[in-house]
């Protein structure tokens, strides 16, 4: 069991042909991800070879790739001036899930996939974003697969360097699902719709949740915790050290007065019955005590 991502999905990527398209098509494929396809209207009948004899067809648009190769899973590396039409795209052809890697994404042009793909029937996750993994099952984006096995912790992040660190940190209990969310202002899926997933999912039995300054979105997890998760959740919030009024990283990290720091994401976590570490590492010692405790 997995959320979102597992052996039944289907992956297409768009802007296949690209460097980047290339270069993760093959991670993907090595670490065991089932890629049936890639998009390009330009190049549409043609195939691309990659490692050990495989070869992947190249499709004109999403439709076709879903009518065709029943694809179920859209990862997007196309450049930020084009994300929004191949966001589109993919929504209007109702893939179940678009997960869209490109950063630089205007945030006008997010807004405007975001409230297309609001009611629809595709899940976006990102822009920004390092997509998501379900080890030894299923990978669809950038996150190395050699840094952990699967197991039964759930992963949430907006950042994606502290999903790998924490991926890798937990190694020693595995993941069922890590999903990088993304740190942008305008994101599809968020923090809530993880933990709602993890918590419905049967085979992952604790929560690690990684914020970043800025925003409310840590402060608005916790409010959804505290009423609706039974599950433990282990928190971490990048940026106890950040200036006020600086953008650290992410677009979305701005902070103003009180709101949005650290300090207070992390109030309000532990408000909620979350244990909060100050390092990643400590963060991963609260989670290795849980799963400890729940052998």
């Amino acid at each position: 069991m997995a959320i979102f991502l597992n052996s039944d999905s289907r992956v297409i990527v768009q802007g296949m042909t690209g460097s980047e398209g290339m270069k993760h098509s093959q991670l993907m494929l090595k670490s065991g991800t089932n890629v049936v396809g890639g998009v390009n209207p330009r190049k549409a009948g043609t195939t691309v070879d990659f490692e050990d004899g495989v070869t992947v067809p190249v499709f004109g648009t999403v439709a076709e790739a879903m009518e065709q190769a029943q694809a179920n899973v859209s990862v997007i590396f196309v450049p930020a001036k084009f994300t929004k039409s191949a966001v589109v795209e993919a929504i209007e052809a109702e893939i179940p899930l678009a997960v869209v890697i490109t950063e630089g994404v205007p945030v006008r042009d997010t807004a405007e996939f975001w409230s297309l793909a609001k009611g629809s029937k595709t899940r976006l996750i990102g822009p920004n974003c390092p997509g998501l993994i379900t080890p030894g099952v299923s990978n669809a984006g950038i996150i190395p697969a050699s840094i952990t096995s699967g197991g039964r912790i759930g992963l949430v992040s907006k950042s994606g360097t502290l999903t790998y660190q924490m991926m890798y940190e937990l190694n020693d209990y595995g993941i069922s699902t890590a999903v990088g969310i993304g740190g942008d202002p305008v994101i599809g899926t968020t923090h809530i719709d993880c933990l709602q997933a993890f918590q419905d999912d049967p085979d992952t039995d604790a929560i690690v949740m990684i914020g970043e300054i800025g925003g409310d979105a840590e402060e608005r997890a916790a409010e959804f915790i505290k009423a609706n998760v039974t599950k433990p959740v282990v928190g971490y919030v990048a940026g106890f050290t950040a200036p006020e009024g600086k953008t650290m990283g992410h677009a979305g990290a701005i902070v103003s007065g009180s709101a949005g720091t650290a300090a207070a994401k992390k109030e309000a976590l532990e408000a909620a019955g979350v244990k909060v570490g100050k390092t990643p590492s400590e963060t991963a010692a609260l989670m290795r005590e849980i799963m400890a405790s729940l052998a």
